[in-house]
């Protein structure tokens, strides 16, 4: 063994990122499909997997679009891999971001209120049609 200290390297330039991604418009994304729920995006872990998305109003509702389509039975569930369908479950998410369009009304951006309300529009006619099929 060496004397020497150990010298442990420490990544700071994410601060920097995120101090040019705050002065930074957001980019706008090419459209979606129209009838299409946004899919939360990807996130690959970069060296330990310690990565987490930055948290974000669309993807926090594309996190819940996306566990309403699961409890509608539309995706298979990720763990599993399979459908079933927990119209209680769809239900109540699809009343919570109710909740969260109601309690946000006149404090989102003209995006995010689109999203919303398209997202819930969507939601709700699949949940119509599943709990139709399921009388």
């Amino acid at each position: 063994m060496s004397d020497e200290p150990v010298k442990k390297k420490v990544d700071e330039s994410w601060k920097e990122q995120a101090e040019r991604e705050k002065r930074a418009p957001e980019p706008a994304g090419p459209a979606a499909p129209a009838g299409a729920v946004p899919a939360p995006e990807a996130v690959e872990p970069a060296g330990g997997g310690d990565e987490v998305p930055q948290a974000r109003f669309d993807l926090f509702v594309s996190g819940l679009a996306t566990e309403t389509l699961i409890a509608l039975g539309e995706i298979p569930h990720p763990v599993n891999r399979k459908r079933g369908v927990n119209l209680p479950q769809a239900r109540y998410l699809i009343d919570l971001l109710g909740v969260l369009e109601d309690k946000t009304k006149g404090n989102l951006a003209v995006e995010e209120e689109k999203l919303l309300t398209d997202v819930l529009y969507q939601l709700r006619m699949r949940y119509l049609t599943k709990a139709g099929k399921a009388a």
